[in-house]
């Protein structure tokens, strides 16, 4: 019998001729659960196309956003972690560490790169949550204490994007560590008046937002992003009381003044791209791109 049959339009398929729809064609959004083309939907830079829901993108996606041409140069690439507690759960952790790198196509759970953005120079650090949660392990402090110390040797503006569940527990004191390692960074690049801008994306929790993601001349959030230390059940359940409703949504933050606004992502780079001029002189660090750790990049 036909799986399907429709006699009075004279369509007649047999069970032998059906035909499976590729996975990866179409998006549910999960917010209006209107469906849309994957190709529609990263056109809109993964977000709907009826409720502006922001899907979570990583740092290929954000670097071909905001880079002119998608063009950059990687710095500190090769960093890996190592094993400093020889520490093991259902496996040893640089097991873990070998099949992420392999699934993900990434070293760590951040990526640190140098180009222009509309045509002004800027320093970017970005996080990638496919990465064990987008968690704050020794080699992620690392790599975004260079990327500051990057910024200041060429004077260039330091732009921090953040994703991330916390602290890497494999890690344990050694990922706390670099907390204080960033912000100490941190303070030496307002130190030398150059912007930091930070952009908290879904999620940005824990060790992160307790650390460097709410440290920015302009802490700014994407849309719709969950922001917050502690997440909503554990700050439920420790203080036994129903939390407002959107609590720990970037609008309840900007709403409780711990935001400077929200950007769309389709408006970023400009959004971006208008608030560094209004903050340095245009003709400060255009001629200060190189780089002694740096490696050339194209993402396409």
């Amino acid at each position: 019998m036909p799986w399907f049959k429709r006699v009075e339009k004279g369509i007649h398929t047999p069970t032998e001729e059906k035909k499976e729809t590729p996975d990866g064609l179409w998006y549910k959004c999960p917010d209006c659960k209107t469906v849309t083309s994957m190709v529609e939907h990263r056109k809109n830079l993964s977000t709907c196309v009826k409720c502006n829901y922001h899907d979570r993108i990583g740092s290929r996606e954000y670097f071909a956003i905001l880079f002119d041409d998608n063009q950059f140069t990687e710095l500190d690439a090769d960093l890996v972690s190592g094993d400093p507690l020889n520490f093991t759960d259902t496996k040893p952790y640089p097991q873990r560490i070998a099949a992420t790198q392999k699934a993900t196509g990434l070293k760590d759970a951040v990526r640190s790169a140098y180009g222009t953005m509309n045509g002004q120079p800027i320093t970017i650090s970005c996080m990638d949550f496919s990465f064990i949660g987008g968690s704050m392990g020794s080699v992620v402090g690392e790599k975004i204490a260079r990327a500051i110390d990057h910024a200041r040797e060429t004077r260039t503006p330091f732009l921090m994007i953040s994703k991330s569940g916390g602290a890497r527990m494999m890690e344990a004191g050694f990922s706390l560590m670099q907390m204080a390692k960033t912000a100490a960074r941190l303070a030496l690049l307002a130190e030398d008046k150059l912007p930091y801008i930070s952009l908290l994306t879904d999620p940005t929790t824990g060790g992160v937002t307790a650390s460097y993601a709410m440290l920015g001349d302009f802490n700014i959030a994407e849309p719709g992003a969950l922001i917050g230390f502690a997440g909503p059940r554990v700050i439920k359940e420790t203080i036994g009381k129903d939390l407002p409703k959107g609590f720990q949504s970037a609008e309840f933050v900007l709403e409780h003044g711990f935001l400077d606004f929200i950007v769309d992502r389709k408006e970023l780079k400009q959004q971006l791209s208008d608030l560094l001029a209004m903050l340095r002189p245009e003709s400060d660090g255009k001629d200060n791109l190189k780089s002694k750790n740096g490696k050339a990049a194209k993402v396409s």
